[in-house]
């Protein structure tokens, strides 16, 4: 199960930023910590659910190239038009259930996108999120500690189930008010 793109289209079509990721508090103090836990150069990186962009534009600069992905066509260009000119940036709309950049990447972020999915939907995803990781590399997620009836998963369980998966471990976990922050590396 997943959350259908029709969904986010409405949702950016009656407001470009519903989320308010251009001024939310919330918002700017989840990015900081998330910059924080990205650690050293990252090199190739991947950004899932990359929305208006926002965090794109500051994920960028830390990158030799990044390809940031959004399931709506709006999000998508809106995050293009935020990013525009950053040459080793590219945003594309894509369907993470189905595919996903060949990678393979020394990062990826998920920040607040996976539980959008459930079941084993949400586990065949972070299985084809972990092959397109590189070694060593790092997988950050990021989770709103709340609910809203388009969510399929909460927080825990989107952190139980990267827990379960092949080939990761954990390297650092944050419990913060309102998210769970939570980095894994590639074996």
């Amino acid at each position: 199960m997943s959350t259908s793109a029709d969904h986010f289209d409405r949702l950016y079509a009656a407001d470009p930023d519903p989320w308010r990721y251009a001024s939310s508090e919330y918002e700017r103090a989840k990015y900081a910590r998330t910059l924080e836990a990205i650690g050293p150069h990252p090199g190739l990186a991947l950004e899932v659910g990359c929305s208006i962009g926002v965090f794109t534009s500051m994920l960028a600069p830390r990158c030799d190239h990044l390809d940031a992905i959004d399931l709506s066509s709006a999000a998508v260009d809106h995050a293009r038009r935020r990013n525009r000119g950053v040459s080793w940036v590219r945003i594309e709309r894509m369907d993470i259930t189905s595919s996903l950049p060949p990678g393979p990447f020394d990062l990826i972020v998920c920040s607040e996108v996976l539980y959008y999915l459930g079941g084993e939907v949400l586990d065949r995803t972070i299985a084809r999120l972990t092959a397109v990781l590189a070694p060593g590399g790092r997988l950050i997620s990021v989770n709103w500690r709340g609910s809203s009836a388009d969510m399929l998963s909460d927080a825990l369980s989107v952190d139980a189930a990267i827990t379960r998966a092949d080939r990761l471990r954990r390297v650092e976990a944050a419990t913060e008010r309102d998210y769970l922050l939570g980095v894994w590396e590639r074996d």
